[in-house]
């Protein structure tokens, strides 16, 4: 029996876990708040390919993709999302329910950079919201934070190194 599956909507999920839901088919419109506005996507020779909104072009380009998790630059800046169906965003929250709080913690690097300090040691405690490593980029120096209480495993980084996004800086061990 050949049944297909109907799916009226696309669900986004982006970095953070925020949900955005998208009504098929596609449409060259989105809403925010009670106003729609149309959006095209659209490419030539001279700008490659880009998003038209309100008469300005914003450059847009899929910088990675792999399964249904893309990484876009967007007018310059890094977004990375997945595209879910109903049901594969369903299965999503089923395996998360069931996953266990692990115990490590890994404090990864949220743009890429360059380490300037390191302020902790391995063996030292650390509360939630305590900075644990300071990354300088764009010229900006940013204070990168434990997310848990508890004890530091490890260090996978060094002052005065670059660090891309995403890689790991410290491993804690969560109390």
């Amino acid at each position: 029996m050949n049944t297909k599956l109907k799916i009226d909507k696309l669900y986004t999920l982006s970095s953070e876990n925020r949900k955005f839901s998208f009504p098929l088919p596609l449409k060259n419109k989105i809403r925010i708040g009670k106003r729609d506005y149309i959006v095209q996507l659209k490419a030539d020779e001279k700008y490659g390919t880009y998003i038209l909104w309100k008469n300005r072009r914003y450059p847009v380009e899929i910088v990675r993709s792999r399964q249904n998790k893309y990484e876009i630059l967007f007018n310059d800046i890094s977004y990375t999302f997945t595209v879910e169906t109903p049901f594969s965003l369903q299965r999503k929250k089923v395996l998360d329910s069931k996953k266990g709080k692990t115990e490590q913690e890994f404090v990864r690097a949220p743009m890429p950079g360059k380490i300037i300090d390191v302020l902790v040691r391995e063996g030292s405690a650390v509360l939630r919201g305590e900075p644990v490593v300071i990354l300088e980029a764009m010229k900006m120096q940013n204070e990168i934070q434990s997310p848990v209480n508890g004890k530091v495993i490890k260090i996978s980084t060094k002052a005065n190194t670059n660090v891309l996004k995403d890689d790991v800086l410290v491993e804690i061990k969560a109390e």
